[in-house]
């Protein structure tokens, strides 16, 4: 017992976490006649992510996608309201930064999945300026928010000082996919 105790107070010390055994992700979420399941092992840092739907009226085909990090939740909205939900799976990566990703998929009129676009923060110089991970995602009326601490230059990764900000993206159809835009930006001290 003083050697497993001794051994864990040190990791601690170092920075070092002793290995944690993460759970498999697997979920079925509903909404307006179409059902999405959606399954990870959550084994490594380098994950597949399945998902697979039932109720269009086209096609249910399995769709398998390689995701950087552990699958942390999903949630079935329709946030433009045109009748067709949408699926949004939330993903973290390992490692300190825990940099959050989205897969998400639109049903396009309950027929079909078509993938939906979420902008990396690092191509947008205003939203992104203090990002450094540690993403929380939400669907919140016709939202997708995104939440994450800002960090002024020179702050480390355990300590932001910048505050936090708040993404708002509305979902937009595209030439051959959908995309997220953001609608509003609120910032909090």
């Amino acid at each position: 017992m003083k050697v497993v105790f001794a051994s864990t107070i040190l990791a601690l010390v170092l920075g070092a976490l002793p290995a944690v055994a993460i759970e498999a992700y697997d979920q079925t979420l509903t909404l307006q006649g179409a059902s999405f399941r959606i399954q990870c092992t959550n084994a490594a840092s380098e994950n597949t992510l399945t998902l697979t739907p039932s109720g269009l009226e086209t096609d249910n085909s399995s769709i398998s996608v390689a995701v950087d990090g552990i699958v942390t939740g999903a949630e079935v909205a329709d946030l433009n309201a045109d009748g067709s939900p949408e699926i949004y799976v939330y993903v973290t990566s390992a490692g300190s930064g825990s940099y959050g990703s989205l897969a998400a998929w639109s049903t396009n009129s309950k027929k079909s999945l078509s993938p939906i676009i979420l902008p990396e923060l690092a191509e947008d110089p205003v939203n992104g300026k203090g990002y450094m991970g540690h993403d929380k995602f939400v669907v919140a009326e016709q939202y997708l928010v995104r939440s994450f601490p800002l960090y002024k230059e020179g702050d480390p990764n355990a300590a932001p000082s910048g505050g936090s900000r708040q993404l708002q993206y509305t979902l937009e159809s595209g030439e051959a996919s959908w995309r997220l835009v953001v609608a509003k930006t609120v910032d909090f001290e």
